[in-house]
């Protein structure tokens, strides 16, 4: 319970005096009523002034507070939420001056996240975010709903993995993925498609911009045949999961990846060792188990596509 003289009564989300009518009802209502949302840096109402107003009606000089003790920039958001959510209904203008200000505070969002957040249409947020952002030449990557950050174009991530995986070969997957704002898979193929000389960017994806990366030259036996560094990472980490090592065929698994990892520094000497005349079945067979590893890979991202994460 809080003294309601300690509170900050001014309207955060809405434009409007408050509710007259609502403030009545909800005195009639009484102590059945939920707790107010108090910033407590600033001792803001965030959510519940009419149920201040109401209590002070019905002669309260103190109310149950729930606090909430983020920034000013969140304590909005949660405005926002709270009010979208229950009570009186916010009104068209106050949710496009929401999305005004959320676009302004937190430019990564995408308007369908803001959009979810505030009431309001995707399209009118895209609009609000081109006044906005007027002059802005590039924009940040945006943040979706499901809570991943997303460059505004596929293409232009690629793009920019490509120039990475270019400057930095020794990067992860993960490292590469999060810096050009696209997922780990994306990385990925990226980084086969650069290795075998391609364009990072699919044909179908292509832009003028997207054109302007160069395509590096074909790699040598000695780099063709390396492992990227995180490989070995995440054997090391995968060695330490307890899932893996407590399972019998979780240790099959490690076994054939460290050993893998092992004698990835030798694949030149093991080249030199096969001898002529068996180079081309040695060749099939070690499609074969590529080809083996490959169906491996795709029914595991089966998995983890189907369980959702």
């Amino acid at each position: 319970m809080v003294p309601i003289s300690q509170l900050v009564l001014e309207r955060f989300v809405r434009t409007e005096e408050e509710s007259t009518e609502h403030v009545h009802m909800l005195a009639v209502l009484g102590e059945t009523t939920p707790p107010i949302t108090v910033h407590r840096a600033t001792m803001r109402v965030i959510d519940g002034l009419h149920r201040v107003r109401a209590a002070l009606l019905r002669g309260r000089e103190s109310i149950e507070v729930v606090f909430f003790t983020g920034d000013e920039r969140d304590a909005f958001l949660l405005a926002v939420e709270l009010n979208a959510k229950h009570g009186l209904p916010l009104s068209r203008a106050d949710r496009v001056a929401a999305a005004t200000r959320i676009v302004a505070s937190h430019p990564d969002w995408s308007d369908r996240a803001i959009a979810a957040l505030t009431g309001v249409g995707a399209s009118t947020v895209s609009a609000v975010r081109r006044r906005v952002t007027a002059g802005v030449t590039q924009p940040p990557p945006r943040l979706g709903k499901d809570g991943r950050v997303r460059p505004l174009s596929t293409a232009e991530g690629r793009v920019f993995a490509g120039r990475l995986f270019q400057e930095r070969p020794e990067a992860s997957l993960r490292e590469v993925a999060r810096e050009a704002g696209i997922s780990v898979g994306t990385a990925r193929d990226v980084r086969l498609r650069l290795a075998s000389g391609e364009h990072p960017v699919p044909p179908r994806q292509r832009s003028p911009v997207s054109r302007e990366v160069e395509v590096p030259a074909p790699r040598t036996e000695a780099t063709a045949l390396a492992l990227p560094a995180d490989f070995h990472d995440a054997v090391r980490a995968l060695t330490r999961d307890p899932a893996f090592r407590l399972s019998e065929k979780g240790r099959e698994v490690l076994r054939l990846l460290d050993a893998h990892s092992r004698i990835s520094a030798d694949w030149c000497a093991l080249v030199d060792s096969v001898p002529a005349h068996a180079r081309a079945v040695v060749a099939d067979m070690a499609r074969m188990c590529a080809h083996s590893w490959s169906a491996f890979a795709e029914v595991v991202q089966q998995r983890e596509q189907a369980s959702g994460r």
